[in-house]
């Protein structure tokens, strides 16, 4: 289902408008949702976006440009929850370039550095460093870069492109 206070951004694809919970939020350009994904009210994403299946958006999220989101990955807003307690909602920023690995969680208020990669089953409490990869539980920093280049080139050096 998708709400109709959505705001879709040009060539914004969802796999299948059935399978998905979205509703108040914003979708950028060209982004792409895949199936049994939940998006919640005043999440941003970005242009040019990967959201995979089974993932959770909730309130107070806000995706860059060009951000990955796993598969299963999880966004929480609040530290401490409780039933009958509302509390406001931590801003989690996830930077420009940004990957999430599969079944993630991120705790709420944290901010995900540009460019880096969150390593799959992580849980992500602090922050996370421009052009790093963190993975763990909790997650820690593995390995800093200095460039968007730089931590290309060692994706690109751990394992090859495909040919399309």
């Amino acid at each position: 289902m998708i709400d109709k206070d959505v705001v879709l951004g040009k060539g914004v694809k969802i796999f299948n408008s059935d399978q998905v919970n979205i509703f108040g939020c914003v979708i950028g350009d060209n982004s792409f949702v895949g199936p049994f994904v939940e998006i919640t009210r005043n999440t941003i994403i970005g242009k040019n976006c990967i959201v995979e299946s089974h993932s959770f958006l909730c309130d107070s999220v806000i995706l860059e440009d060009n951000v990955f989101i796993g598969h299963g990955a999880m966004f929480t807003n609040d530290l401490y929850p409780m039933v009958g307690m509302h509390v406001q909602y931590l801003k989690t920023i996830v930077k420009a370039g940004a990957s999430i690995g599969t079944n993630s969680t991120i705790v709420a208020g944290v901010t995900i550095g540009k460019n880096s990669v969150v390593g799959a089953g992580a849980v992500v409490t602090k922050d996370v460093e421009d052009y790093s990869i963190y993975a763990g539980n909790p997650a820690k920093l593995l390995k800093r870069f200095n460039s968007k280049e730089e931590i290309i080139a060692y994706f690109r050096s751990k394992q090859k492109l495909s040919e399309k």
